[in-house]
């Protein structure tokens, strides 16, 4: 596979990529500078225009593959390459999965962790994520709908899509339809699509509210794809002016966690596939001590894991989204555990449960947001609680968190890593502390 030279831009070089880093962009040595080549691959011969510069390293962008690296393969999907939601369509299957799994013995060896036990990673396939975060941009000729292009704001217009369900990906020219008819010209929209057990929920984040028209729209378009529920949400220049507004609600957009029925707010978090909270949450109850009687669940959001837990266990669910606690109680009231479950509302990074908070419990559960659980893992660390299980989508905040357990006395038992972002940078994980 050769590509032609394009004329123009930066320095061009000749550079043979040395391995792929964190994001799976390939890198090379520039004297004693790094420069970062996207859609490359280890052993890859490439000419490149030097485009810009990166934390202290440099950017490229591939003019033209002059020898093909080992494990190259030709990328499934036509959107490969300007669309930003995937990285490594480029890679076979076995040079894929060795360098996702090795994110994670990277990040525990760059904090010390040399010798953890880690699980074989559990992979979930393409064409299962059920929840999507698209843009949306109504252009003179119609409305562009898709991802983002690659560290980029440009809308890239999705035909079709590997990563998502089949019915979402059927749902696109419908979307897409009813999107022309209601937003303004040149007004950008920030779709949030998941496919619920009982329907798909849409939440449109864009300028203003809709009019009379554009209700009577969005109720069609809801009628004809059999929707759960449509929201709208105001959008401002720092992301939701306003909550959500159920536009269309013509049944509960449910989702089981464990044994209950939950309905998530609109556009809340969730796990973006079935297959991979499954996952997550067997790891999570293999992890759980035997004779647990009561725990507390962390970034509880929904209460994916607070559910499953809670057939073992009491649980106090801490979270400081208040709408996904209201969630999460309605559920535990309507499933009668409401003597089994307990709620807090509580941002965990500015008043994190302290080590006196936790004394009563014989198993913590955290799950944060990418950046981390530093705050609630120096709590933890000074904590008695006997047994702590971490779920993350970051092995490398992940690591700092675990090294902070580890110095309060805990042992880091086991990992298990579950790609559930295939062909990212993303890797998620379960992992198992005793004290």
């Amino acid at each position: 596979m050769r590509r032609r030279a394009r004329p123009g831009g930066g320095r061009h070089l000749e550079v043979t990529i040395e391995g792929l880093g964190a994001r799976g962009d390939g890198y090379a040595t520039l004297g004693e500078t790094i420069v970062y080549v996207p859609y490359t691959q280890t052993g890859d011969r490439v000419r490149i225009r030097l485009t810009g510069t990166r934390a202290g390293s440099a950017k490229g962008e591939v003019l033209e593959l002059l020898v093909e690296g080992p494990g190259r393969t030709e990328p499934p999907c036509p959107h490969f390459g300007p669309c930003g939601g995937c990285a490594l369509q480029h890679l076979e299957t076995e040079t894929y999965s060795a360098w996702k799994a090795a994110l994670l013995s990277q990040a525990l060896a760059h904090r010390g962790f040399d010798k953890v036990a880690i699980r074989p990673m559990v992979r979930i396939p393409p064409g299962t994520r059920r929840r999507a975060v698209l843009a949306a941009e109504k252009q003179p000729a119609g409305v562009l709908l898709g991802f983002h292009g690659r560290a980029s704001h440009a809308v890239i217009d999705l035909s079709t899509c590997l990563l998502l369900t089949p019915a979402l990906t059927a749902l696109l020219p419908a979307l897409r339809g009813v999107l022309a008819k209601v937003l303004a010209e040149g007004a950008r929209a920030e779709v949030t699509a998941t496919e619920t057990e009982t329907g798909t929920d849409i939440l449109i984040a864009a300028p203003g509210q809709p009019n009379l028209a554009a209700r009577q729209a969005l109720a069609s378009f809801a009628e004809e794809a059999d929707l759960a529920r449509l929201s709208w949400a105001e959008a401002g220049r720092e992301g939701r002016a306003g909550p959500p507004e159920a536009v269309v609600a013509r049944r509960p957009a449910h989702l089981h966690f464990g044994a209950v029925a939950v309905e998530p707010p609109a556009g809340g978090f969730l796990q973006p596939s079935a297959a991979g909270q499954a996952a997550l949450c067997d790891a999570v109850l293999d992890y759980l001590p035997g004779g647990c009687g009561a725990a507390v669940d962390l970034f509880c959001g929904c209460g994916t894991f607070t559910f499953p837990l809670s057939a073992q266990s009491r649980v106090l669910a801490v979270d400081s989204a208040e709408a996904a606690v209201a969630a999460l109680w309605a559920a535990a009231r309507r499933a009668d555990l409401a003597a089994r479950v307990a709620v807090e509302v509580r941002d965990l990074d500015r008043a994190p449960l302290l080590a006196d908070d936790l004394a009563d419990f014989d198993v913590a559960l955290f799950d944060p947001p990418r950046a981390g659980a530093r705050e609630q893992a120096v709590q933890l660390a000074a904590s008695k609680v006997p047994a702590v299980i971490a779920v993350s989508c970051n092995p490398n905040s992940f690591a700092r968190d675990a090294r902070i357990l580890v110095n309060g006395g805990y042992d880091l038992v086991e990992v298990t890593p579950v790609d559930q972002f295939p062909w990212s940078g993303h890797l998620e994980l379960v992992a198992k502390f005793k004290k």
